[in-house]
């Protein structure tokens, strides 16, 4: 039962975050500022679906760090090319 009601408010906080996302989309918002955040809005909801979705939360050894690992180089990727398009 407490997985579930996890579930829920994972679920919630992850529909949440998408619904703020799809605003500032939608609100024309742009910059280094706002790519910054939405960066960190995707790290966040990635993070929740490895902790709660894949059951890795209590997980210790390198599963865990590989799979966290893989999100935070995706993420870094990105941001470095955003921030290098925004140079040339």
């Amino acid at each position: 039962m407490v997985f579930k009601q996890t579930a829920f408010i994972a679920w919630l906080a992850l529909c949440a975050l998408t619904l703020v996302t799809w605003a500032i989309g939608r609100a024309g918002y742009a910059g280094p500022l706002v790519a910054g955040l939405l960066l960190l809005s995707v790290m966040i909801k990635g993070q929740v679906v490895i902790d709660v979705f894949m059951g890795l939360r209590g997980v210790r050894g390198p599963w865990h760090w590989l799979v966290s690992g893989w999100l935070v180089a995706v993420l870094s990727l990105i941001g470095v090319a955003y921030w290098t398009g925004m140079q040339t």
